[in-house]
């Protein structure tokens, strides 16, 4: 009896304005429709940009931004975009870490370090760079200075204290060498973006990488886009793995988690499948106009985590290749390209010996994917590109397989994500086409129920016509 009361009661809800719209309804789209939080729009030279970093210090034995310069058509040769500078500034001398000291304790954020050269040597640097078609980003430590920045002088309460009152380095970390600054100051805000603004007005710089963003208040960066952009447009990476720093600030964040699995997976503590949640992630919770940094090696990684060599053995080629064609913004560290097989000292002058890698092919390897993204939209940066889709097949723990696509242009990959062969069954229609090989020039079909063997560690990597898909 009662739940014949309780559907008479529904009932006459439904019947005096209760009732659910029907499918044919149209949603007041005033209301409902979707509303992207992503306001900056990228440069158009970042869509298909590659970045190249430079520890100044190492790359050359030289050491100097003169040496640098003369380096740049070999990186031209490359196929590189986007030069990404190790902190210029002076370095601090108070609690200094080694005899010259880490780039990221700054003494002074409108200065050059003389280690590197004078302000007219970046100047001729960033002007040969911007020649050859290069663009130029510096490195900017804006949560921290060194204990003798001159601010630490002149205005002791622009800097957070522990809990006696002394200048702090940041929390927890063995970062002696630095004390924190306190961005609730306006003129901590007012010093630091003052000097970004200049490097970008009076140096031609073309953006920045900024160090531990995340421990910098978001609006501040914010306000420096916007601030920035209007001298010319400027391209932002930042060194924090958050969303947010998406919609107003960033075009680029670091993909953190991708390079935490690809290690994982190449050491054996997971398998191909180990790489859903990341992706998956990216697809559900980024933005699509977000480039995520999914690197190899950066110097934090070579110098405290190893090698490429160490971090990746017989896997090293394949996850190259994956982090250079799925989604994500392709990053070569100084010395990659010549096989470095050393973890470079931090502190310490330790020049990259690009003579030890005589057999190495690794270098030719970057350079022909990069000539492979360039050639096909489909692998273009942010939301230009296209979005990655799982193809099945019967070994999905072995095999990592996916296919990105447009209406002109469509990628194919297939990796071996394990250190024995696999022989496998594609299961997906989504494979069914007509491509070349990378590096290679005849035709190959594909389809469901279709099989092929790959070797540990092996892949590969298809395109229809890229002449057909060009933009």
């Amino acid at each position: 009896m009662k739940r014949l009361l309780a559907a008479a009661a529904i009932s006459l809800l439904v019947g005096v304005g209760y009732a659910v719209a029907s499918p044919a309804d149209q949603p007041d789209t005033t209301v409902w429709a979707p509303r992207s939080k992503v306001t900056l729009s990228h440069p158009e030279w970042s869509r298909k940009a590659v970045l190249y970093q430079i520890n100044t210090r190492q790359f050359t034995p030289e050491g100097t931004f003169k040496a640098a310069q003369a380096q740049l058509p070999r990186l031209k040769e490359l196929g590189v975009d986007i030069l990404w500078l190790m902190p210029i500034h002076p370095i601090g001398e108070e609690n200094r870490k080694g005899s010259l000291g880490s780039p990221y304790s700054v003494r002074d954020y409108y200065a050059v370090n003389p280690e590197f050269g004078t302000k007219e040597d970046l100047k001729a640097f960033v002007d040969a760079a911007h020649a050859q078609g290069f663009k130029v980003i510096l490195d900017l430590v804006a949560n921290h200075t060194a204990w003798d920045n001159r601010m630490a002088k002149d205005h002791p309460d622009w800097y957070e204290k522990d809990w006696k009152g002394d200048f702090r380095p940041t929390p927890w970390w063995d970062w002696s060498d630095i004390i924190d600054l306190d961005w609730s100051q306006p003129g901590v805000r007012e010093h630091v973006g003052g000097a970004m603004e200049m490097w970008v007005r009076d140096y031609g710089i073309d953006g920045y990488r900024a160090d531990v963003a995340g421990y910098v208040p978001l609006d501040f960066w914010e306000m420096m886009r916007a601030r920035l952009d209007a001298i010319r447009p400027v391209f932002m990476l930042g060194e924090v793995q958050q969303t947010a720093f998406h919609f107003a600030a960033f075009d680029a964040t670091y993909g953190w988690d991708w390079h935490v699995t690809s290690k994982k997976v190449a050491h054996g503590e997971g398998d191909a499948t180990s790489f859903y949640g990341y992706y998956a992630e990216n697809e559900s919770l980024w933005p699509r106009e977000a480039m995520r940094l999914t690197y190899i090696e950066n110097h934090d990684s070579n110098a405290w985590e190893g090698t490429m060599e160490e971090n990746y053995g017989p896997a090293l080629e394949a996850m190259t290749v994956l982090s250079f064609t799925g989604q994500g913004l392709p990053l070569v560290h100084n010395g990659m390209e010549a096989c470095n097989a050393k973890r470079l000292e931090f502190f310490e002058k330790d020049p990259i010996d690009w003579d030890q890698g005589q057999q190495c092919d690794y270098g030719a390897l970057l350079k022909d994917l990069i000539a492979f993204r360039k050639a096909n939209p489909v692998l273009d940066n942010g939301q230009w590109g296209a979005v990655m889709h799982k193809v099945d097949t019967d070994k999905p723990q072995q095999v990592f397989a996916w296919a990105r696509q447009d209406d002109g242009n469509k990628v194919l990959a297939f990796f071996n994500l394990s250190g024995a062969p696999v022989t496998f069954s594609i299961t997906s229609k989504l494979a069914n086409g007509t491509y070349r090989e990378f590096r290679g020039a005849e035709g190959v079909k594909m389809a469901a129920g279709d099989s092929m063997t790959l070797a540990p560690w092996g892949y590969r990597l298809l395109a229809t016509d890229p002449a057909a898909g060009r933009r």
